[in-house]
């Protein structure tokens, strides 16, 4: 019973205490598309140009927001920005950040500053949790904010069955 009080007291001066952020700028998962047309309108390094960006989604008939930031006058990080959502809520924030303008290692690290390690690490990505966001730096250079919740809804219901390759990596995995 002490040693676990203590490990546990311990353990919560190592790791810091954290909540990722939800979005970027004044654009945060859960808003709705007015107020994300609204706060793209006021930031130019999204250069957002109006409802000629929407679009909707051909399989879930939902909006996305697609913005080109080297179009516009701005100075901007962005390449390209795509603003996903579900059930009229922004679920997924997709950033292409510039390669000329910032480098992958720059991010991560201080990613790794703020929000410390990432929960999960591969050659292609890295991924930090929290329990209500998904923020992932993926390669060559892409940041994503996802809503884990509806996420984790809609990974529910997909109910998909493994494809046999799918199968046969985990039996060799397994196999380790």
């Amino acid at each position: 019973m002490r040693k676990t009080a203590f490990f546990a007291m311990f353990a919560g001066i190592l790791l810091p205490s954290f909540s990722l952020p939800s979005g970027v700028g004044k654009v945060h998962l859960g808003m709705n598309v007015d107020g994300v047309k609204d706060a793209l309108l006021g930031d130019g390094q999204f250069g957002y140009r109006g409802d000629r960006d929407v679009s909707i989604s051909p399989l879930d008939h939902e909006a996305v927001i697609e913005t080109d930031p080297t179009r516009s006058a701005a100075f901007s990080f962005f390449e390209r920005c795509w603003f996903q959502f579900s059930d009229g809520n922004l679920s997924v924030i997709t950033l292409n950040l510039d390669s000329e303008k910032i480098d992958h290692y720059s991010v991560f690290s201080t990613l790794c500053e703020k929000y410390g390690n990432p929960a999960e690490i591969s050659p292609k990505k890295s991924v930090w949790q929290d329990g209500s966001v998904i923020l992932s730096l993926e390669k060559p250079l892409t940041l994503k904010y996802v809503d884990a919740r509806v996420f984790n809804e809609k990974k529910e219901a997909s109910h998909t069955e493994k494809t046999t390759s799918e199968k046969a990596r985990d039996e060799f995995l397994k196999g380790l």
